[in-house]
């Protein structure tokens, strides 16, 4: 049986990851040669899009056949993320080193370059073609910031189909890691609270967030970040869902905590306000109709949801 669809964007990746093949190199290579495989460029962490084909159609990742990786990737790294429905071995390359990509004989005419997030939030690609894009993205940008030892300083070298490098020198080995963030609403008597940073645009309240520290459950870290940040006491925490983030490479776990009371008290630091909001209140403003002071971030994130849940009863 399959899992529940995730609201969530960057979520519901559709491919076979595959990872028992990743050590077969053999394989690997059989796959980079096959006529059927296909990769996607990636430059400076922003991948090839195609545009509509006729208005209204959305846009489409611009996958590649693999037998172009050499020509456009040189001596990028190349990742392998999965298999697809369709039984074909996809691929995401790292052609940063091209100084005019979108102008090369390969590639001239056929679409762009586009930022991950901007598409996303126009609803340009496809919900699963930005899973599998964000988990190209977060590879791809963990290569690029670790291609040395963290032990004994030497270069590494990639292994594993892209999913571990390892020291020649002092046979460390490095593998991809995913950070934790807790983002959370807090809740008491039919009332949720979100709070505000000066940098964000007028009006925009958000759900409060924090990274999880070693050592701590997801529990403790909702209940210390709103006690940080706006004084907030909480006596439970239940779970949400989660949204894969790759900037560069964090998992956003959604929560709501049952707060003891309404006091609060913002710590002018990572806040710069904050506010109870009645569920009409949320229920108006996500519906386009509140007063004006206040909005709630786009479909695309996290804490909308959080909110959306919130305003609909189901917390």
């Amino acid at each position: 049986m399959a899992l529940p669809e995730n609201p969530n964007i960057f979520a519901n990746n559709p491919l076979d990851r595959a990872s028992y093949r990743r050590t077969d190199k053999t394989w690997i290579e059989e796959q980079l040669a096959s006529p059927t495989s296909l990769f996607v460029p990636m430059w400076k962490l922003q991948p090839f899009v195609l545009p509509e084909a006729s208005p209204g159609e959305g846009k489409d990742i611009g996958w590649m056949r693999a037998a172009l990786i050499p020509e456009l990737a040189g001596d990028g790294c190349v990742v392998f993320l999965g298999i697809n429905k369709r039984g074909k071995a996809l691929f995401a390359a790292d052609v940063s080193g091209l100084k005019d990509p979108e102008n090369h004989p390969a590639l001239k005419g056929l679409g762009a370059f586009e930022d991950l997030r901007a598409v996303a939030m126009a609803g340009e690609i496809t919900p699963t073609e930005l899973a599998i894009m964000a988990q190209a993205k977060s590879m791809i940008d963990w290569h690029n910031r670790h291609g040395f030892c963290s032990v004994c300083g030497a270069r590494s070298e990639m292994a594993d189909a892209g999913y571990k490098r390892q020291c020649p020198s002092c046979k460390a080995e490095h593998f991809p890691r995913t950070d934790p963030v807790v983002i959370m609403l807090a809740i008491h008597d039919g009332k949720c609270f979100l709070g505000r940073q000066n940098i964000w645009p007028k009006g925009m309240h958000s759900a409060l967030a924090g990274f999880v520290e070693p050592g701590e459950s997801i529990e403790e870290a909702v209940a210390r970040e709103l006690g940080e940040e706006a004084s907030i006491k909480v006596s439970s925490v239940t779970y949400h869902s989660t949204q894969p983030w790759p900037y560069p490479s964090s998992l956003m776990i959604g929560c709501h905590a049952i707060a003891d009371s309404e006091d609060f008290e913002i710590d002018g630091i990572e806040l710069s306000g904050g506010r109870w909001f009645t569920r009409e209140e949320t229920q108006a403003i996500l519906a386009g109709k509140g007063d004006g002071t206040a909005w709630f971030p786009p479909p695309f994130a996290i804490a909308h949801q959080l909110v959306k849940a919130f305003a609909e009863g189901k917390v």
